[in-house]
């Protein structure tokens, strides 16, 4: 090997993304990305806690325990650490007992992947309650249960990785998924609020949208994207936001077939009508619809104090007008 196939390797393998000592949480990962992603921290050196109801796709029937066993056994043949919970994210104590799981056998939790989920996909109309109701209990309670927990123990720690899954029908829209796409953008919401907790404990926060081929897309996506989508594409960003390396938090990003882009809340500059002086009247904003629609210099801001900012620039503008 000469010296610069030699300098290349010693390069590469200090770059080595590694999560040696590392334990990790990763809910619905029997099959499909969850999967993909215990596999992946596990040969990376971490221990897993696997998860997974083993429940229909819709979340319905009994349960069973033999997705989470198969994928500890895969992680223990690659001479890894895992244990299986099948406790369900939908209950605060099943949360409750995941983590619980994890810090009996291996002390500590540093990564936790909210993946669990299911999908009852109707138009509005025709959801009934139950429908809407159990996707939420799922997505966005689920990942309550069990982040609740989870940030207490790494708070106490001083580090920790937190891994939201949205989706693209929460940031953008689908028809006949307003349950899910509903749950998905709340868990957006959740993610910038912990963002700002745990920032000083050195607990990261941040939310990927995948792009996948799995059993919870095989009816959504064309079936030619659909052989495209392999979950393996999507897990290098989840693996690079759980380690040490990543110093991001409040971040969303897209993720599928090895592509990769963020997302981001922005705000525009708007205008102040009746120099905050009168309330104005619904003919002047729609006479300046235009303006206030307009994005020309629209900015993310990193908390809620700060996007009054446009506001109060504004309000002070007209006030040295007078």
């Amino acid at each position: 090997m000469d010296r610069e196939s030699t300098s290349k390797k010693e390069l590469e393998e200090s770059q080595e993304i590694r999560f040696d000592g590392k334990v990790a949480v990763v809910t619905g990962a029997g099959g499909g990305l969850g999967r993909v992603y215990a596999l992946e921290l596990a040969k990376r050196g971490a221990k897993l806690v696997v998860n997974d109801l083993g429940g229909a796709r819709d979340g319905s029937g009994p349960g069973s325990q033999a997705p989470a066993d198969k994928v500890v056994e895969e992680i223990r043949a690659l001479g890894g650490e895992a244990l299986a919970s099948y406790d369900t994210v939908s209950t605060p104590q099943g949360g409750e007992a995941i983590v619980r799981k994890a810090l009996g056998v291996f002390g500590r939790v540093d990564i936790l992947i909210n993946n669990a989920g299911i999908l009852r996909d109707k138009t509005l109309v025709n959801m009934e309650p139950g429908g809407w109701s159990a996707v939420l209990e799922v997505h966005l309670n689920g990942a309550y249960n069990v982040t609740r927990p989870a940030f207490a123990q790494m708070r106490e720690q001083g580090y920790g990785r937190i891994i939201m899954t949205t989706s693209s029908a929460g940031l953008y829209g689908n028809f006949g998924q307003a349950n899910y796409a509903a749950a998905k953008m709340a868990l957006v919401g959740f993610m910038n609020a912990l963002k700002l907790e745990g920032a000083k404990y050195n607990v990261l926060v941040n939310a990927v949208a995948p792009m996948a081929a799995t059993r919870l897309t095989q009816d959504v996506l064309p079936a030619e994207l659909f052989q495209r989508l392999n979950p393996e594409f999507v897990a290098p960003l989840v693996v690079y936001l759980c380690s040490e390396k990543c110093k991001e938090t409040g971040r969303i990003y897209n993720a599928g077939a090895g592509y990769f882009n963020r997302v981001a809340l922005l705000t525009g500059e708007g205008m102040l009508l009746g120099e905050g002086l009168r309330p104005p009247s619904a003919e002047e904003v729609s006479q300046h619809w235009e303006a206030i629609n307009a994005m020309e210099g629209a900015r993310e801001f990193p908390n809620a104090a700060s996007s009054m900012e446009p506001m109060i620039r504004a309000l002070a503008k007209a006030q040295r007008g007078k």
